[in-house]
């Protein structure tokens, strides 16, 4: 898959057959629009295009809002759609000068002017330009004036679309991690940077990687213990991993993410790593010594290692 950034330096397409979304989460439902533009791609011999946005627009249009978290940062959501073999992924810059085009110009300039698609597949409630005026039936005076083709994404599909996105966020700030994965057709994960911290896993025997995570909006799950893969350049390790206040040693509300690689010694500090959630193991606990504390990571590791087979 070819990833472009600048408008101004996109390839001549070949008979592009677009479909223009924010994308977060590509889940299940996401699939299918994308397997529908490859197959009507396919039919008139050209190329499938996705169209996105970074930032999200939300994050410009409201930048008070803080209900919005990213299921998928940009860069998990274009590693989901490579694996998914769309020809090009199109990320436009966008910006307030953007949003504030009128919505005739977005289709003349914008998708006409860049793009000439031979046909956009978009959904009903498609919105578009400044105070988002512009819409399908706007795309559809355009085909009929022989601009290009158009494909309406159907109505339940949008519905579910909605309704998957929505239950995967669930699931996510649930800790239900396996359900999330099942929504999504893949597993879920976060990318960050290890950092120090207090240094108090190394001195019960089970030091940690603290992480930040590289997307101030990335969904973060439910505080507790998950068994983990963890990528970094040096391979993939099964972990363990806390996400919570460390309510046995402080009493402050700070989220702390730390991950415990099984069978690994080594320095990662400053690296960019990845964590693969597999399952949600139990609750963070305040325990009333650090020895119980310890009793119970032993616990947690037999079953991570069980579950891993290792």
């Amino acid at each position: 898959m070819q990833v472009h950034t600048q408008l101004s330096q996109l390839p001549n397409f070949r008979n592009p057959v677009i479909t223009i979304g924010t994308f977060d989460g590509v889940h299940q439902g996401h699939r299918r629009i994308i397997e529908r533009i490859k197959a009507l791609a396919a039919d008139c011999g050209g190329e499938s295009v996705v169209i996105t946005f970074e930032p999200h627009p939300r994050l410009l249009l409201n930048p008070g809002d803080q209900s919005l978290t990213l299921i998928h940062t940009i860069l998990e959501k274009t590693e989901a759609l490579s694996a998914l073999n769309v020809d090009h992924l199109v990320v436009v810059p966008f910006t307030l000068e953007f949003a504030r085009q009128t919505a005739e110009a977005y289709v003349e300039d914008f998708l006409i002017g860049h793009f000439h698609p031979h046909t956009v597949v978009i959904g009903y409630d498609h919105q578009f330009g400044a105070e988002r005026s512009g819409n399908y039936q706007l795309l559809e005076r355009y085909r009929q004036e022989g601009r290009f083709q158009l494909e309406e994404i159907p109505v339940q599909m949008i519905l579910d679309l909605k309704i998957s996105s929505t239950q995967i966020r669930q699931a996510i700030r649930a800790g239900k991690i396996t359900e999330a994965c099942t929504l999504l057709g893949s597993p879920y994960s976060l990318i960050g940077q290890v950092i120090y911290g207090k240094g108090r896993g190394k001195g019960i025997g089970y030091p940690t990687a603290n992480i930040q995570v590289e997307h101030p909006r990335k969904l973060i799950p439910q505080q507790g213990v998950y068994a983990v893969w963890v990528e970094t350049e040096f391979g993939k390790q099964a972990g363990m991993m806390n996400i919570g206040t460390n309510p046995t040693f402080e009493s402050g509300p700070q989220i702390h993410l730390e991950v415990h690689l099984l069978d690994w010694q080594g320095d990662l500090y400053n690296k960019t790593i990845r964590i693969i959630f597999i399952e949600r193991i139990r609750p963070e606990y305040a325990f009333d010594s650090v020895d119980a504390l310890i009793e119970q990571i032993q616990s947690d590791e037999k079953y991570t290692r069980n579950l891993f087979g290792i």
